[in-house]
């Protein structure tokens, strides 16, 4: 098992934290919540961990999507691994530029040498059972449920309900096993420098029997790719900062109950019992449950905003291994 390094932190970012709902989606958006991203990053650095951020492109990778499909008759669309890739370069430009020049803002460039996003292959198997049952959301929200169906019908696209409000596109979240650029990330970390890595859960790759990689049509959970990266660095902390305070059983109900500080093994029994559903919540338990099972010492999910403090263990449910 890997030896963990208490102060090192693998940050996992929702592609909601670039393009909230509500947003139109502008470059003015993007920029605001990229710089209040990058201001939190900046403030736990400034505590004295050691950090590498990743982050979800569920909205961003079905944008692509949509804009490449309305332009099908001239211009041929690319795939999603081909989309996924660009949402990387995308948002991982907008979050290593802002976390730069807030270093810059507190007289921080120096003591880290700065922020450097790569692109990001992540591996996943090619008899995955996700590929014959959609589940990640991508793209925007409908409201109009005949406009899905037409969309549906006209694309060949599969929609659910988005538990956040509305309908959205889900295509196939195969579970990943393997960050193929893992040593690149660790190198740049110990040189000193904030890595964005595995942008929207990694670019979706499948390893043939011969060593080659071929990309595939599909969006990796980036909760469960963080969780990869994050053991495979030795990290000794994982957190999801996501738009929520915590983790609720009955989420959304009346009776709804926060978790605080939990065991492993207690967050294991409501995730058996089917308190987290699978498109919102569910991947980022499962992740936090398998990093502790791997050996992590502490994963957390909070609110963008108390960032820090979820960090610390002060705010946010704070998952612990078995005592």
């Amino acid at each position: 098992m890997v030896k963990r390094d208490p102060n090192m932190t693998v940050i996992a970012l929702g592609g909601n934290a670039f393009q909230t709902k509500g947003d139109a989606g502008t470059p003015e958006d993007y920029w605001r919540n990229a710089y209040t991203a990058a201001r939190v990053i900046v403030n736990i650095v400034k505590d004295g961990f050691k950090v590498v951020v990743t982050h979800g492109n569920g909205p961003q990778v079905g944008i692509i999507n949509e804009w490449m499909d309305s332009l099908k008759h001239r211009i041929p669309p690319q795939t999603l691994d081909v989309a996924g890739a660009m949402s990387q370069g995308w948002l991982g430009y907008m979050l290593s530029q802002a976390i730069h020049n807030v270093l810059v803002e507190e007289g921080l460039l120096g003591r880290v040498k700065g922020a450097v996003a790569i692109v990001n292959r992540v591996a996943v198997r090619e008899d995955d059972p996700a590929w014959v049952n959609p589940t990640k959301f991508i793209g925007s929200w409908y409201t109009d449920e005949s406009e899905v169906e037409r969309l549906a019908k006209e694309k060949g696209w599969t929609f659910k309900k988005d538990p956040r409000g509305g309908w959205r596109r889900v295509v196939p979240s195969p579970d990943p096993y393997k960050n193929v650029e893992i040593d690149a990330v660790r190198t740049l970390l110990n040189s000193g420098w904030i890595v964005v890595a595995s942008g929207g859960g990694g670019i979706p790759v499948i390893e043939k029997k011969d060593g080659k990689l071929a990309g595939c049509e599909a969006v990796i959970d980036k909760d469960l790719a963080g969780e990869i990266l994050a053991t495979s660095l030795g990290a000794g902390n994982f957190v999801i900062l996501t738009d929520v305070d915590a983790v609720y059983l009955d989420f959304g109900k009346h009776e709804a109950r926060k978790l605080g500080e939990v065991t492993v093994s207690e967050l294991e029994h409501y995730y058996r019992e089917g308190y987290f559903p699978p498109g919102s919540m569910g991947p980022k338990v499962l992740a936090c449950i398998r990093f502790i099972r791997n050996g992590g010492m502490r994963a957390a999910i909070g609110h963008l905003r108390d960032g820090l403090e979820v960090v610390k263990g002060l705010k946010g449910t704070q998952i612990l291994p078995d005592r």
